[in-house]
């Protein structure tokens, strides 16, 4: 008896997208991606093939041209995008977009705050919180503004910010490419280690290829199409 097919749970069909400014340039031609739960995805490229592009567009930051993304089930439509941005998705840059003069943990506890959850001490969040800081090992920079902790450790904060909502998706734009390779390496097994003891879905842009090795399937974007290696 063969076990049961993992779900997908993202799921892009003929994306395509053109920038018309100041001359028409064709960036995606007709991307078809299919990503289960518990899935390690890497896409590589040359840069400027639109690796970032896509990306944004899978995590419903940017709108494709034409196209049918599908999420958790869900067709992505206008009216139905924030929530299922906020309910599903999580988002790692390689810049790592934290308040400097907040704490590390207020940080891992902001997308808890937008999503109007009590973050207050002992709350279900707060405590969430102080799990995620032990999962990345940082749990004695609790209190520590963020901008007094060094370049690895900010992105091991963006990844426990990332998660606290508990998203079934993370997508990461070169999460490691501004850290030397002891920390690189620490943000890969994070990053690969949660999403497959989760049976979460991860979707990286990298120009790694030892990140890639990692990842379950690697593609390459190639003139507007992905390619599977």
């Amino acid at each position: 008896m063969q076990d049961d097919p993992k779900p997908v749970i993202l799921k892009a069909t003929n994306i395509k997208k053109s920038f018309h400014i100041p001359l028409e340039v064709k960036i995606l031609d007709g991307v078809d991606l299919a990503v289960c739960r518990g899935d390690t995805v890497a896409i590589m490229g040359r840069s400027g093939e639109g690796k970032s592009t896509l990306l944004q567009i899978l995590g419903t930051l940017e709108k494709a041209c034409n196209g049918k993304l599908e999420i958790a089930n869900q067709e992505v439509r206008s009216f139905n995008k924030p929530k299922i941005r906020n309910k599903h998705l999580a988002f790692v840059f390689q810049s790592f977009h934290l308040l400097e003069d907040f704490t590390t943990l207020e940080n891992i506890l902001m997308p808890a705050r937008i999503a109007r959850k009590s973050t207050s001490k002992g709350s279900a969040a707060y405590n969430h919180g102080l799990e995620l800081l032990d999962l990345v090992g940082l749990s004695d920079r609790a209190h520590f503004r963020t901008k007094q902790l060094s370049g690895g450790e900010k992105q091991r904060v963006a990844i426990a910010r990332a998660l606290c909502n508990d998203p079934d998706i993370i997508l990461a734009d070169e999460p490691s490419g501004n850290l030397d390779k002891k920390n690189a390496d620490t943000i890969h097994t994070l990053l690969l280690d949660f999403a497959r003891k989760n049976n979460k879905a991860l979707i990286v842009v990298t120009h790694d290829p030892s990140l890639a090795d990692l990842c379950d399937q690697q593609y390459r974007l190639e003139d507007g199409k992905l390619v599977a290696l």
